[in-house]
């Protein structure tokens, strides 16, 4: 493992559920970390991290704002590295261009220009999702692996109001055309839905969908939802935004998923793990099940992910979301 002693790194909307793993383990591997969010003052968005192990030596918190042009230039300015988490996660807006798509397109190129800027930065690791990969015509079923070659369609999402998969597919065509004409060294790690432990104290958008997902079957037993979804580990996510950044041959895209299941095996496993809940054996229509497809591990087993098995992931996830009361069971 590769210290990070003496090297001064930034994340981008560090109060976020992922960023704030990705602090934790650079601050354990002695990283100093200039971590920016919306309100320092906020002891919501910044208790959390003040109290991770290293804090007081080597996290700096600083106010920016997305969409302030050059807010970012003196904290990104002497940085090594800097890695972009912040994001707007919004799955229902009035109005998706100012909600979702500007904020998400207009905040990745102010970042990337203080980033242009800055003589110091080697590379920027930058946090997409599989938002920005799966969204498109290509056929998907058992005999299909979806790879780093596959982007959204910024059309199909229009006509289907997919706004937060256009925002991130727009946001990562932005980004790239940006670094490849200013010459900037770029890494996008692609996640599909992130479970594990939460940091921060409160449910914030992104972990929103799991919570949704989660409560519908543990705690109204409702018909689980005839959908197919990624999952992988904020840890996991986290250090491959590490590895992404500290291991020199690590370019492109990296899709993260420990593994693709229907909810009819979500609904197995939460009930295996938490035998006396009822949970649903009903999916919410008569339909046959969504045809799974799957990831390829293959280039993300380049960084050295070993992935957390997702029933590890799911039960992490209920016990945090108790601890914080969050669910009640």
């Amino acid at each position: 493992m590769m210290s990070g002693e003496g090297k001064v790194v930034c994340v981008t909307g560090a109060s976020g559920y992922i960023a704030s793993w990705i602090v934790k383990f650079l601050l354990q591997r002695r990283y100093t970390v200039r971590a920016t969010v919306r309100d320092p003052s906020n002891p919501k968005k910044v208790d959390h991290l003040i109290k991770l192990d290293g804090a007081k030596e080597r996290l700096q918190l600083f106010k920016a704002d997305l969409l302030e042009q050059g807010s970012f230039d003196s904290i990104i300015d002497g940085c090594d590295g800097v890695f972009h988490t912040a994001s707007p996660v919004r799955l229902v807006v009035d109005d998706p261009q100012a909600e979702l798509i500007d904020p998400a397109v207009k905040g990745t190129l102010n970042v990337l220009k203080s980033c242009a800027k800055s003589p110091s930065v080697k590379r920027v690791v930058y946090t997409s999702s599989v938002a920005a990969v799966l969204f498109n015509t290509r056929p998907k079923n058992p005999e299909v692996i979806v790879d780093e070659t596959w982007f959204s369609d910024p059309e199909l999402c229009r006509e289907s109001q997919l706004w937060y998969m256009l925002a991130k597919t727009l946001a990562e065509a932005a980004g790239w055309e940006f670094v490849n004409k200013n010459k900037i060294d770029m890494v996008v790690i692609n996640p599909t839905m992130v479970a594990g432990p939460l940091l921060q104290p409160e449910v914030n958008e992104s972990v929103q969908p799991i919570l949704d997902i989660i409560n519908e079957l543990l705690n109204a037993g409702l018909p689980f939802r005839n959908k197919n979804y990624g999952w992988v580990n904020v840890k996991d996510v986290a250090n491959a935004h590490i590895h992404a950044y500290e291991i020199t041959s690590a370019s492109g895209r990296y899709c993260l998923s420990e593994r693709m299941l229907h909810c009819s095996e979500l609904a197995k496993i939460l009930q295996d793990l938490y035998p006396t809940l009822q949970i649903s054996d009903k999916c919410e229509d008569d339909e046959p099940y969504m045809p799974l497809y799957q990831f390829s591990k293959e280039k993300i087993n380049s960084l050295g992910i070993e992935f957390i098995p997702l029933e590890v992931s799911l039960k992490e996830t209920v016990e945090s979301l108790r601890e914080k009361k969050i669910v009640k069971f």
